[in-house]
């Protein structure tokens, strides 16, 4: 059980150091619903399931859908381009 809470506190680590270092912003909020996540694991494991079930709901959830709906607002979420069928270029050179 001891080396379950290492590998989670490493993962703790690790997610808390990416998200600062990540340059996508959505990559920064699945790797913060992620540290959300392994932190309400880690408070189950000390027995506060109080604090767990506010943690997977608030910081995983919540927060979460706020800052999606927050990145859709400010047009940060990039579309992916649709790619033009082979017949649409030739009908445009012509």
């Amino acid at each position: 059980m001891e080396l379950f809470n290492m590998i989670l506190l490493g993962f703790l680590v690790v997610c808390a150091v990416s998200v600062s270092f990540s340059k996508n912003l959505l990559n920064s909020i699945l790797i913060f619903m992620s540290y959300s996540l392994i932190m309400s694991i880690i408070w189950i494991l000390l027995e506060s399931p109080d604090l767990a079930i506010t943690e997977a709901a608030v910081g995983a959830g919540v927060t979460s859908v706020l800052f999606f709906i927050t990145l859709k607002k400010i047009h940060a979420l990039q579309q992916e381009p649709k790619e033009e069928e082979p017949g649409e270029q030739n009908q445009k050179t012509e």
